[in-house]
């Protein structure tokens, strides 16, 4: 997990989740819904799915994080993530994310597959 992540929160227990949003991502490399509103101690079950025909991922982090991530999946373009704040998902697959907002501020979250973080594919979470 990145080292910022104790300011975006942190893994969430899926028995204490309180509420599920349905994320997904296609190939006009985009996120429906782009912006989510959760309370500063929520526990969230996303469930992503990637409707497109490549894959994608949703990496929930500060806009630092992924910019830097993203460089580096630039570099690495085969690199899959495969930490809690992540969900890597080829075409047609889905999975969750449970996570706890634990502070008030603004999580963003990306796919760092190359070029897709470029052309737009990014959202964010407005913890109130």
């Amino acid at each position: 997990m990145p080292a910022a992540a104790a300011s975006i929160g942190k893994p969430g227990d899926p028995a204490r989740a309180t509420r599920t949003v349905n994320v997904d991502m296609d190939d006009s490399m985009r996120f429906t819904p782009d912006r989510i509103e959760v309370k500063a101690g929520e526990t969230v079950c996303l469930n992503v799915r990637n409707a497109g025909k490549i894959r994608h991922e949703l990496v929930l982090g500060t806009d630092a994080d992924l910019k830097a991530h993203y460089d580096m999946m630039m570099k690495d373009p085969g690199m899959r993530h495969e930490e809690a704040n992540s969900i890597s998902l080829d075409a047609g697959k889905s999975g969750q994310i449970v996570w706890r907002f634990d502070k008030a501020g603004t999580v963003s979250f990306g796919c760092l597959e190359p070029g897709h973080y470029a052309a737009g594919m990014k959202g964010s979470v407005t913890v109130m």
